[in-house]
């Protein structure tokens, strides 16, 4: 079996790496992966860093596709992926959450007949103004194999008439935290991070772009880190709209973009975590770690069900009450996502 893996973001370098490795312990001898890389993500601290700390196989393809609008990188995405398809010939395409390169592999698939396997399917926000959510909607309604981390996700796909295919597996980054934890140790760029520090991510498009949005998460941030140290990997994006809406961050401690085991690191060592991100909000949850979620709704709803996440938007008020709330948080239902064995059960699904 020929798999031809896409991948482009962060988030997926980190759940490509756990089907990577059971290909390549157990099933080598009778899968073929091919690794496609569109450069969506390209700074080395945010791209190149991940297949080097995680043993990532070094794709065979590297498109180097960024800094261009949605569509424009969704076109050029889509003509340099059916190239290669129409070359490789593969059996299945393997995509990952909600990203343009996830949107652009799906499309050049279905129109070349290739079957597609989604992985974290059915994932919904029910908010059609995030990319994402259009991303993941079309991914689903085209893909063949529907791999879902949860029975609410399953649940989501149904609703909408897909009905065949469909496997809860589980997150495959449970399994990457659960493997990679035992290589977390301090390194220079978190040897100097305070203690007793709140861990912080802002990226979201919705958030980012919007001047009262970023301007309300920052002096919530602020305010925080008048009691305690806010520690915060600062996105490039983000960077670029805090100094064009000339807003004050010198009250926080501000890092570079980290690899994966520096925010592990992070991860395992502070109070509470804020952000807008996806991936960061199970994560978080893996280190048995409250979440304040700084987005208006969320695709994972099992944290807020079991009280270790609060949604509260772009709102300051919201964000310090939240934080309030979580600080006195000592229980996490176990399993939410799976028992770390996702990978496995993917591929033996797909063989």
């Amino acid at each position: 079996m020929k798999i031809l893996t896409i991948i482009g973001a962060r988030p997926q370098f980190i759940k490509a790496a756990t089907i990577s490795r059971v290909i390549k312990e157990k099933y080598s001898n009778v899968i073929t992966e091919i690794i496609i890389h569109t450069g969506q993500h390209y700074e080395n601290n945010m791209s190149q860093i991940f297949f080097d700390e995680m043993d990532i196989p070094e794709p065979d393809y590297n498109l180097a596709i960024n800094g261009k609008s949605h569509g424009a990188m969704t076109g050029e995405m889509l003509i340099k992926l059916e190239e290669i398809m129409i070359d490789e010939k593969p059996d299945i395409i393997l995509v990952y959450g909600d990203t343009n390169s996830t949107l652009a592999a799906a499309l050049s698939a279905v129109k070349l007949l290739i079957p597609i396997a989604h992985i974290e399917a059915g994932m919904r926000s029910y908010n059609k103004n995030m990319p994402e959510e259009i991303n993941r909607i079309i991914t689903d309604h085209v893909s063949k194999y529907l791999f879902c981390p949860t029975d609410l996700s399953a649940e989501n796909l149904k609703k909408e008439g897909v009905k065949d295919n469909i496997y809860v597996v589980g997150d495959v980054m449970y399994d990457a935290v659960l493997y990679y934890k035992a290589k977390i140790k301090s390194s220079e760029i978190t040897k100097n991070i305070p203690k007793d520090f709140y861990l912080a991510t802002c990226h979201r498009q919705e958030n980012t772009d919007n001047e009262q949005n970023l301007t309300e998460i920052f002096a919530s941030l602020d305010e925080i880190a008048k009691n305690n140290p806010v520690v915060l990997p600062l996105h490039p994006r983000t960077k670029k709209y805090l100094e064009e809406y000339k807003i004050n961050i010198e009250n926080l401690h501000i890092i570079e973009p980290v690899g994966y085991f520096d925010m592990l690191y992070l991860l395992q060592n502070t109070k509470t975590v804020l952000t807008d991100s996806g991936g960061l909000q199970k994560e978080a949850y893996y280190f048995k770690k409250p979440v304040i979620i700084m987005r208006d709704e969320t695709e994972w709803l099992e944290l807020i069900e079991n009280g270790i996440g609060i949604l509260t938007g772009a709102n300051k008020t919201k964000i310090l009450s939240a934080v309030k709330k979580l600080s006195s948080v000592n229980y996490f239902k176990e399993n939410i996502y799976g028992a770390g064995n996702s990978a496995e059960r993917i591929i033996a699904q797909l063989l």
